[in-house]
C-alpha cells in the first residue's frame, strides 16, 4: 500500500476519535486438485484480494473490509465504520497529534524460502502423481475398498499490515494440505477413515509424505474397524492415543483458554490463573514458533511476534492466549495469538500449535493399569460448547482394554464430558508426543491449527456406545 494512502486512512480514523487504526491488506492465491473414482474430479484455482480496516475505541472494535483499494473508497470505509462516533462528536474532529511516520517495511516469511517450490509457478500437474499413487495403493489393499478420495490443496498469501502506531510489516505465508480418504464396505456396512497431514511451505513438501503409507494407514484402519463390534457405554478409564487425540484438549480446553472467551466471562477458567486445574503430570503449551509446522507463524495478524506460551504447567493454570483487545480486558501480556482467516475478519485470540507436553509414562504402563476400559487409539471429529467445555467426540479407532491388555476392536464409541472436569482426571502422560494438522473455525474464521498430545490415561470418562 502506498504510505500516503495509509496516512489518509489513519488521519480519517483519528478525526473520528479512534484510539487505534489498523490496515490489513492481503492477496491469497489458492488451488486444489481432487481425485475420486480413480479420475480427476475437481480442479480449482483462484485469487482473493482485499483490505480490512479496524478501528479501536478502548476495547470496542469496529471492522470493515473492501476489495476497492482506492484512497476514496478506503477513507469512506473509515467514515462509514465510525459514523455513529462522528455524529456523537457533533461534527468535531479528534485532537491534533504528531504526523504518522513509518519505518521501512519489515519482511518476514513463514516458510523456508531457499527450498520453496512455488505452487503459483509449478501449477496443478505436480500433484497428479501423488493422487494416482495413493488411489492405486488403497484399492490394492482389499476388494472391500469401494471408494478412494485423494486431494492436494495449497495457498500462497502476501500480507501488508500497518497500524497507527507505526507498524509496517509484510508477511509471506504458504500452506500445503494432503488428504487420503478410504471407504470400505461389507454388505450394508460402510465405514470411512482418512489421513490429512499439512505443513507450511510449497510443493517441496510433497517429498516428505508417502502416498502409499498414507493410503495403507487409512485403508488398513478402516478394514479393522469395519467388522468390529460395539462397546457398551458407561463410565470407565480411557487411554487415548497420541496425535489427533489432542483435538479434545483443543476444543474443550483450548478455546476456553483464549481471552476471546475469558473477556466475555464465557469460560470455566475465568479467574483461575495460578490455581491447580489438573494433576502435576499435566503441562499444556500453545507454540507458534515450531518451524514448518502447520499452525505456526512468525508474526501474528496484529504484528506481534509469535512465541511459545505455557498455558498449564504441572497442573497450574499460568496464562491465557491473547490478542490486543483480550490482553487489555483480561490484564495479561500479548502472546502473539491474534489470528484471522483473511482480510474479511477482525483478529481475535486463537490457538496455533496446541498440545499436551510429553510426560514420563509409557503406553504399556497405561494399558496394564486398566482392568476394563477403552483404548481410543485415534480420535475423529466432534462438537463442543466453548462456554461450558462440554464435548462429544467420536473415536475413529478403538479397542477394549481387558485385564491390562489391548483386546478386540470396537467402533461407534464416543467420549463425552466437560474439559475442565476431565483435566484433573488425567493421571498418566506418555513420552510419545505427536502433532496433527487441522482447521479450526471460530469468530475470526477458519484457520490452520495443530493439535497434539502424547498418549494419556484419563481415570474416568463417560463413553457412549451401543
Amino acid at each position: 500500500m502506498n504510505p500516503s494512502v495509509a496516512v489518509k486512512i489513519f488521519e480519517a480514523g483519528r478525526s473520528a476519535g479512534a484510539d487505534f487504526v489498523e490496515i490489513f491488506e492481503e492477496e491469497t492465491r489458492s488451488s486444489s486438485l481432487g481425485l475420486k473414482d480413480s479420475k480427476i474430479e475437481t480442479a480449482t484455482a483462484g485469487t482473493d484480494y482485499g483490505i480490512g480496516i479496524r478501528l479501536l475505541y478502548g476495547t470496542e472494535v469496529l471492522y470493515g473490509f473492501t476489495s476497492d483499494d482506492s484512497e476514496e473508497a478506503l477513507v469512506n470505509l473509515v467514515k462509514t465504520l465510525a459514523f455513529g462516533r462522528i455524529a456523537a462528536m457533533n461534527g468535531g474532529e479528534g485532537s491534533a497529534a504528531k504526523p504518522f511516520e513509518f519505518a521501512p517495511a519489515k519482511r518476514v516469511c513463514d516458510y523456508n524460502a531457499a527450498a520453496f517450490q512455488d505452487p503459483r509457478v509449478l501449477g496443478q500437474a505436480v500433484k497428479q502423481d501423488f493422487l494416482f499413487r495413493a488411489d492405486k495403493t488403497a484399492r490394492g489393499i482389499s476388494d472391500k475398498i469401494v471408494q478412494v478420495t485423494v486431494g492436494v490443496t495449497d495457498d500462497c498469501t502476501h500480507i501488508n499490515l500497518l497500524n497507527s502506531e507505526g507498524l509496517n510489516v509484510e508477511m509471506n505465508r504458504s500452506h500445503l494440505r494432503l488428504s487420503v480418504s478410504v471407504t470400505a464396505a461389507d454388505g450394508s456396512e460402510r465405514l470411512t477413515s482418512a489421513e490429512r497431514p499439512g505443513a507450511i511451505g510449497g510443493y517441496e513438501l510433497l517429498a516428505n509424505y508417502s502416498p502409499e503409507e498414507m493410503a495403507n494407514s487409512a485403508g488398513e484402519r478402516v478394514l479393522r474397524m469395519l467388522t468390529a463390534g460395539y462397546i457398551p457405554g458407561g463410565q470407565m478409564p480411557v487411554v487415548m492415543g497420541n496425535g489427533f487425540g489432542g483435538v479434545i484438549f483443543h476444543e474443550a480446553c483450548g478455546h476456553p483458554l483464549e481471552t476471546e472467551s475469558v473477556r466475555r466471562n464465557a469460560s470455566p477458567f475465568c479467574g483461575k490463573l495460578g490455581t491447580a486445574i489438573g494433576q502435576p503430570c499435566l503441562t499444556a503449551i500453545d507454540d507458534g514458533t515450531l518451524e514448518g509446522v502447520w499452525g505456526s507463524l512468525k508474526i501474528d495478524d496484529e504484528g506481534t511476534p509469535a512465541q511459545r506460551t505455557t498455558l498449564i504447567e504441572n497442573g497450574i493454570l499460568k496464562t491465557y492466549m491473547s490478542d490486543r483487545v483480550g490482553a487489555k480486558e483480561v490484564g495479561i501480556g500479548l502472546t502473539g495469538s491474534a489470528r484471522r482467516e483473511s482480510y474479511k475478519y477482525a483478529p481475535v485470540s486463537r490457538m496455533r500449535n496446541t498440545f499436551i507436553a510429553p510426560g514420563k509414562d509409557s503406553l504399556d504402563d497405561m494399558i496394564s493399569s486398566v482392568d476394563y476400559g477403552l483404548y481410543a487409539a485415534r480420535m475423529a471429529g466432534g462438537s463442543v460448547n466453548p462456554a461450558t467445555g462440554e464435548f462429544n467426540f467420536a473415536v475413529d479407532e478403538g479397542y477394549i482394554i481387558r485385564d491390562g491388555k489391548i483386546c478386540e476392536p470396537v467402533r461407534g464409541a464416543a467420549l463425552i464430558g466437560k474439559g475442565h472436569e476431565i483435566m484433573p482426571k488425567i493421571s498418566m502422560v506418555g513420552s510419545d508426543l505427536e502433532l496433527a494438522a487441522g482447521v479450526c473455525g471460530a469468530s475470526s474464521g477458519h484457520i490452520p491449527v495443530t493439535v497434539g498430545q502424547p498418549s494419556i490415561k484419563v481415570d474416568q470418562i463417560l463413553v457412549g456406545g451401543r
